[in-house]
């Protein structure tokens, strides 16, 4: 189901630290290292056992950082999020003085009106979002004598305006329903998922084991007992995370 990448400087017959300990799913692994004699190994996993580790060895030779390019780290290929405050990170590059970091909403078209474009000795750096839009950020390393490559181009977007409300549409208000209770709504265009809340006859305690999150219309509700008035409403959330207003608060009594 796995297999567990592990690199160290020299060899694992020394006491050389981990450079990489990880899980990987697939039969790939990419990641910056400096200058230097390595080993690496490779063993299969599954959730009971595990497979012996094949070893080899590879030494990386010092070279102009002009040829090579910026690993990013996060955030990942395409967020979206409700939230301004964004950390950039990636992988240094050995040979490097200083990392350009570049934001755009046109895709680096006209560099002389990036929405960022500065500098940090870093591997890190927090920038605020502005509106909401479609964001871009790449990054590249730099030394006094020349430049790397442009990382691969990342996209943020910026989303915080929250989802319509949702209207409910069955049962009706008031009415008496037998169990299993199919609670419906509507639909709402940019929902990602749906906030059910059930609450117990007094209107406001919650009833066990809600609120649920669906990504559905509809809901079986099958608790309750005999004559049991019940509480209900809905809201939805969009793929950035944002939450919009409660629908209406419905009841129905359980015969």
């Amino acid at each position: 189901t796995a297999y567990r990448l592990q690199i160290v400087p020299s060899s694992f017959d020394s006491d050389s630290y981990l450079v990489v300990d990880t899980l990987v799913k697939g039969d790939k692994f990419t990641f910056t290292l400096e200058p230097g004699q390595y080993q690496w190994r490779v063993r299969a996993e599954n959730g009971s056992s595990q497979g012996l580790y094949t070893t080899a060895s590879f030494v990386i030779h010092e070279s102009s950082i002009a040829n090579q390019e910026v690993r990013l780290k996060s955030p990942g290929v395409s967020l979206i999020t409700n939230q301004k405050d964004v950390v950039y990170q990636w992988e240094g590059l050995f040979g490097a003085n200083l990392y350009r970091l570049q934001i755009d909403t046109n895709n680096f078209l006209n560099e002389a009106a990036l929405v960022y474009n500065n500098t940090t000795t870093n591997l890190q750096l927090a920038v605020p979002l502005g509106n909401e839009a479609a964001y871009q950020w790449r990054v590249r390393a730099e030394n006094d004598q020349t430049q790397s490559k442009w990382s691969a181009v990342r996209r943020i977007t910026y989303d915080g305006t929250p989802p319509a409300r949702v209207t409910l549409t069955s049962p009706a208000t008031g009415t008496s329903v037998a169990k299993p209770v199919n609670l419906q709504w509507t639909a709402v265009p940019d929902a990602k998922s749906y906030e059910l809340q059930v609450f117990e006859s007094d209107s406001t305690t919650a009833y066990t084991g809600f609120p649920v999150t669906v990504t559905a219309t509809s809901y079986s509700f099958n608790a309750g007992t005999f004559n049991e008035r019940i509480y209900w409403q809905v809201r939805a959330i969009d793929e950035a995370g944002n939450k919009g207003q409660f629908s209406a608060r419905r009841n129905f009594t359980v015969r």
